[in-house]
């Protein structure tokens, strides 16, 4: 759902935030869907079946059906469910349709948008239909991205995945640092060669290579918005040689940094 604008979505009346009855259950019905149903289990343990495959529930299942699907479910009455459903329609072609059907390992930021969206519709909140609308699309493309996750990813390398993440965030929050891969690998408790290897499969780019890359990019900000001459923004990122931050700033970015500032 990435080819259509996020108007194209069109928001049926049902949705809500629900902890299920002990006797709950949902029959399956002569009819298949007619639209599209995201269902997400916050917490309990259940079974659901769809179009004949049955899944094990619990939390952070999450499943997006699609007209044309048939569904049913159950849950453990001791262990009842806790779950958000909403129904909507796309008014447009699309071909980028997330999976049917996946386990969050990491829920916290879909489960803020799933809140969100509830959320807009309790009070009489300004827009709501617009911003539910982008809310949607974003859980659509949270879905479609948690699809495309490479399957050493998803088979337990998210661990490892996170602590990569977390370092390549801490360069870029601290880009005038002159930071050492023997530093950053002891700080993922991994080897400096294997740290190294991993941290380009995930980034896209050598260690080397990212902290450059941060430090160039703050520089850029620092001359365009704060008002910072060149001398002063080389100093602030650790370079001694104005000279040489000069040169690496035109190799990174094609001009010098006095044409930015």
């Amino acid at each position: 759902m990435l080819d259509v604008p996020s108007s194209s979505f069109v928001l049926l009346s049902y949705f809500a935030k629900i902890s299920c009855e002990p006797a709950w259950k949902w029959a399956r019905r002569e009819k298949p869907m007619a639209n599209y149903d995201l269902f997400y289990v916050w917490s309990g343990e259940g079974e659901l079946e769809l179009n004949g495959a049955v899944y094990e529930i619990g939390a952070g299942s999450c499943f997006l059906f699609r007209p044309g699907d048939y569904t049913s479910a159950t849950h453990n009455p001791q262990k009842p469910l806790v779950l958000t459903y909403i129904h909507f329609d796309v008014s447009e072609q699309t071909q980028y349709v997330p999976n049917r059907y996946r386990v969050f390992d990491e829920t916290v930021d879909f489960e803020y948008l799933l809140s969100r969206y509830v959320r807009l519709f309790l009070v009489k909140t300004f827009a709501a239909e617009e911003e539910a609308k982008l809310l949607l699309k974003q859980m659509m493309i949270h879905l479609l991205r948690t699809d495309q996750e490479p399957l050493i990813e998803k088979r337990g390398s998210n661990q490892l995945t996170e602590v990569i993440h977390e370092i390549a965030n801490y360069i870029r929050q601290h880009p005038g640092v002159p930071h050492r891969v023997e530093d950053l690998a002891k700080r993922a408790q991994l080897s400096p060669r294997y740290f190294s290897i991993k941290f380009k499969e995930y980034i896209g780019q050598s260690v080397q290579s990212y902290m450059i890359q941060t430090r160039i990019d703050r520089a850029q900000h620092l001359l365009a918005h704060a008002g910072m001459n060149v001398t002063e923004v080389a100093d602030a990122l650790g370079y001694r040689d104005i000279f040489f931050f000069s040169r690496q700033f035109k190799q990174y970015t094609g001009r010098n940094p006095s044409e930015i500032r």
